[in-house]
């Protein structure tokens, strides 16, 4: 047989065997141990970063999954929409009196300065008062804002010892200097000292009749004191809530020498 023919016939005879051959199991060539750049870890085990799912695709995902819930929430939603915008509101109104503009502290009242509204129940101030015949003439001994509802409280008189304590009084005061009645307004909590004067070799003695007591009125914002004193001559003229004994040490005491304040803080 020629050369030729001989090499032909075993390159032939080897690409057949290696054919034939299995080939061999493909193993994880990486190192133990080993972290390629870019790459983390889910449960122990390592996988790309880019391949991970997008917020947006799993939600979308998580929908499709879902439908049957996601539309039985949007059914209660729009459920619970239809069922406030078609619930009428509450009917009951009352009637009450509001401030028609801004009134300051210490206005005489008249019918134009109120206006009669309609309001729910639950809005009434308590206290209020509903017929501005009531109101015409009285004195406020606190502004009222444009509709805002007056309440005795706001008034001058006996209304202003709402909430006080059982037994507290309203004391009316004379200060030795008028002028400093400015510094004061309805709420300021004050302590009241009495200067007496000693004898000629003594010198002047002071003593602190009540305090911390709180201001209801002052002539310099009512300007008139009818409600309390039924007199004219209001210069100087503070009126206090105290309790009993305090009263009773306040009760007269300008006979016995000069009457000072002194501002205390809340």
């Amino acid at each position: 047989m020629p050369q030729k023919s001989r090499s032909a016939l075993l390159a032939r005879a080897e690409r057949s065997a290696s054919a034939a051959m299995p080939l061999p199991p493909v193993t994880n060539s990486r190192p133990p141990g080993t972290v390629y750049r870019g790459e983390t870890f889910s449960r122990g085990k390592p996988f790309n970063r880019v391949a991970r799912r997008n917020p947006v695709q799993a939600s979308r995902s998580w929908i499709a999954r879902n439908r049957r819930l996601t539309v039985a929430l949007l059914l209660c939603l729009a459920t619970g929409i239809a069922v406030q915008q078609m619930t009428p509101e509450s009917q009951l109104r009352v009637n009450v009196l509001v401030a028609a503009r801004d009134l300051p502290t210490g206005t005489s009242l008249t019918e134009s300065d109120f206006a009669n509204v309609a309001v729910a129940p639950e809005l009434a101030v308590s206290g209020s008062v509903t017929d501005a015949g009531v109101l015409v003439g009285r004195q406020l001994a606190s502004p009222l804002g444009k509709g805002q509802i007056p309440a005795e409280s706001n008034l001058l008189g006996p209304g202003l010892l709402t909430g006080a304590p059982l037994g507290s009084a309203a004391v009316p005061l004379r200060m030795a200097d008028p002028s400093s009645i400015q510094l004061l307004s309805p709420g300021q909590l004050v302590t009241v000292v009495l200067t007496s004067a000693g004898s000629y070799d003594e010198p002047k003695q002071s003593e602190v009749l009540a305090g911390p007591v709180p201001v209801l009125w002052t002539s310099a914002h009512g300007g008139k004191a009818g409600e309390w004193l039924g007199t004219s001559d209001t210069e100087g003229l503070v009126v206090v809530a105290a309790d009993p004994q305090q009263a009773e040490k306040l009760a007269g005491a300008s006979t016995q020498g000069k009457l000072f304040f002194v501002l205390v803080s809340p």
